[in-house]
């Protein structure tokens, strides 16, 4: 069922457009092929034994970078543009273009952050279809692929994090982990890694179908035509001006701000959960991108709906949304973490930074199992 799936959606649409802006056309062999072989082998992410020798034990086979010209000179084009946006907000735009642009940055920030990244992604919590539809008209004006790839990128990412096979691996540096990663081809053992992450429960969701498979024309008129059209029609901006700054420069800040998470999430902050790991609590990233920046915690349990601890709304508003929308009925069966389990791993392998590290240590056999289920990259059982 799910190959007749693949079968009618066509040929990878965000590869065609999108893919050339935001992610790297390597051909077929990481695009449908795998996506066929991933939902036909049922191989469980969270199951499986695969291990990836670290990059930094494998500096002398590095095969040689093959940079993408086409996206450099895009990406170069759209920050020169973004720049130009950016100056007709204080020269030019009026208030209400602002106000507009500003709405459509949270509502684009949704997408990714409560949309593809906590429903999607790692099966925070679930929600009814007009939620999933909302979501994803959210994550279509982001423009950062469709959901299904972005998932599966972002598990590839969490099962292989800082290896060769992590799509922004950031022991490469800031700069690969924040955008470099997207101006060159994917290393190979992203594509042969990623061919072992399950995704086949994103296409048991139609509204993930259908997105990809008329991705390119939502593309053009949610993030593009509209965001500009509207300013133009019902307040008389000019559409020069509607467009630098509403479709533009709103959409290059959007994905600078998302950006944020791979690299300086994976660099700054405190590792109050675990030590031992690159991903960080850092408090401006959480802040900038409405809840994503407890990082240490998200990377040690992925599928907690809040993605930190705690989860206050003035530096998570991602979690106050999902909050309102299961207050209303439209999300339910939200997954925390219980509060042993994470007192658990800070004291076995926390930096000292967390309060439960200065009390007496009363972990059992039963927390450090159960830890390690809540450690998955989404919830085995539904």
């Amino acid at each position: 069922m799910t190959d007749m799936i693949l079968h009618s959606m066509g040929p990878t649409p965000s590869a065609d457009l999108v893919g050339s802006i935001i992610g790297v056309d390597d051909g077929d062999d990481y695009k449908r092929p795998n996506l066929r072989k991933a939902a036909s082998d049922r191989t469980s992410v969270n199951k499986s034994k695969d291990t990836v020798v670290p990059s930094s034990e494998t500096a002398n086979k590095e095969p040689p970078m093959q940079i993408v010209w086409r996206n450099v000179l895009i990406f170069i084009y759209l920050h020169a543009a973004a720049l130009y946006g950016f100056y007709l907000c204080f020269t030019a735009a009026k208030w209400a273009t602002l106000g507009w642009s500003f709405f459509l940055f949270l509502f684009g920030s949704f997408g990714i952050t409560g949309g593809a990244h906590r429903l999607w992604a790692h099966r925070c919590y679930k929600a009814k279809w007009p939620l999933r539809l909302f979501a994803a008209l959210a994550q279509t004006i982001a423009v950062q692929n469709d959901i299904y790839e972005w998932s599966r990128d972002h598990r590839v990412h969490h099962k292989f994090s800082e290896t060769d096979a992590d799509p922004h691996n950031a022991h490469r540096g800031f700069f690969f982990a924040h955008v470099g990663w997207l101006l060159c081809k994917k290393h190979p053992e992203v594509k042969r890694r990623g061919k072992t992450v399950d995704v086949s429960d994103l296409l048991r969701d139609p509204i993930v179908v259908y997105q990809r498979k008329f991705y390119v024309p939502l593309v053009l008129v949610f993030c593009f035509a509209m965001p500009a059209l509207v300013p133009w029609y019902y307040w008389g901006e000019t559409f020069k001006t509607a467009f630098f700054v509403a479709s533009i420069y709103r959409y290059v800040l959007t994905l600078n701000i998302t950006w944020l998470v791979n690299s300086a999430a994976h660099l700054w902050g405190s590792h109050p959960y675990d030590k031992g790991i690159n991903p960080a609590e850092n408090r401006f990233v959480a802040f900038v991108t409405s809840g994503e920046g407890w990082h240490n915690y998200h990377h040690v349990f992925p599928w907690d709906y809040k993605a930190a601890e705690l989860g206050q709304y003035s530096m998570n508003m991602t979690t106050a949304a999902i909050d309102f929308f299961a207050w209303i009925g439209l999300a339910y069966d939200l997954k925390t973490v219980p509060k042993n389990i994470v007192k658990s791993r800070v004291q076995r392998t926390g930096d000292g930074t967390h309060p439960y590290a200065l009390e007496e240590s009363r972990n059992s056999d039963q927390d450090l199992k159960l830890e390690n289920e809540y450690c998955e990259i989404f919830p085995e059982t539904e």
